[in-house]
């Protein structure tokens, strides 16, 4: 592997630490500082001052502000998040509970808009300039400009309450209780329940596969490769297909990977619609409920998982690129 890409993965690997600690230490100070006890939604009304006092301790709320971000950083190195402040238990098996339904819902939604994206960007460069293409963008342009909210109310107006084809919540009918996630998974009741989530999150996703797909199928049809194959007689077909769409297709992949992140963090308007038990969901009732570990766990979770994937994508992106590497090594030279 060239110098110069080793670089580029290297400075982009401390971007990254760089902006996890940054993260850190916003979450940090967000919850310590802001107004009144942070253990108020625990504290009972009966307590007395020598049981908030204790209680206090017990979290480590009554040492100095750096002592207590030095605790903090050394907790997250070693993979401890804190006990919640609802649930009693630890902060990692809450999240851990309810992170393979965020997870199952956002890499179905992704999958399903990145197929439709590039099938439909594909399709729309093949009709250019007709009322086709012309219609489909401004349906995409809609979908992605709706809020998640709109479309998923929408949804579930007509097909959970008016038709009742499909389940309105949850991830199971009431009462029902998967022993284990290969359970969940053979489940038909559980990919019944996700169908209309996975729905609304692919239908608001799908607008940017689509229409970059779209943009760089239009530029590749212009390249001189593309008029010599129809030059040697190769039909439209193939040359859209076989050689316009292969070289269209990197920098859509590269938007997948970020698009991972970046919808498990907008999953938290979709998961409370549908009442998914997802992370989303598990973070907005941490914050109403004061639970500031249980808030804290879950912006790390979310904040890791997006970093991790945008390295990923910058590392996958220096790999298939040799330009990157070298014009990084040119600029440092």
């Amino acid at each position: 592997m060239r110098r110069g890409l080793w670089l580029y993965i290297g400075g982009r690997l401390l971007q990254s630490l760089l902006v996890l600690w940054v993260v850190v230490t916003i979450l940090f100070l967000l919850f310590r500082l802001a107004p009144g006890n942070p253990l108020t939604a625990y504290i009972d009304t009966t307590f007395g001052e020598e049981q908030q006092t204790a209680l206090m301790a017990r979290f480590g709320l009554d040492r100095p502000l750096h002592e207590q971000y030095l605790i903090y950083l050394g907790n997250l190195l070693r993979g401890d998040l804190g006990d919640s402040f609802r649930y009693g238990g630890t902060v990692v098996d809450q999240i851990m509970e309810v992170l393979p339904n965020t997870l199952y819902l956002t890499l179905t939604s992704l999958v399903a808009a990145y197929l439709v994206g590039v099938i439909g960007g594909i399709f729309m460069a093949a009709r250019r300039g007709t009322r086709t293409e012309k219609v489909g963008i401004i349906f995409t342009l809609m979908t992605r400009a709706a809020p998640e909210f709109w479309i998923g109310m929408i949804l579930l107006a007509v097909f959970a309450f008016k038709l009742r084809w499909f389940p309105s919540s949850g991830t199971a009918a009431a009462g029902t209780i998967y022993s284990s996630e290969i359970e969940k998974l053979l489940s038909p009741d559980f990919w019944q329940h996700m169908i209309l989530p996975t729905f609304t999150l692919a239908l608001y996703l799908h607008g940017l596969p689509l229409l970059l797909m779209r943009s760089n199928m239009l530029e590749v049809m212009d390249q001189d490769f593309i008029t010599m194959g129809r030059l040697a007689g190769y039909s439209e077909r193939r040359l859209m297909i076989r050689h316009a769409a292969r070289n269209a297709l990197l920098p859509v992949m590269t938007a997948l990977t970020l698009g991972v992140g970046y919808s498990i963090g907008g999953n938290v308007v979709i998961e409370n619609v549908f009442a998914w038990p997802g992370l989303g969901r598990l973070l907005v009732r941490a914050v109403t409920t004061s639970d500031y570990p249980l808030a804290q766990g879950a912006f790390f979770i979310i904040a890791v998982i997006i970093v991790i994937l945008n390295f990923f994508a910058d590392v996958v992106y220096g790999l298939l690129d040799p330009r990157v590497g070298s014009s990084d090594q040119a600029k440092a030279s």
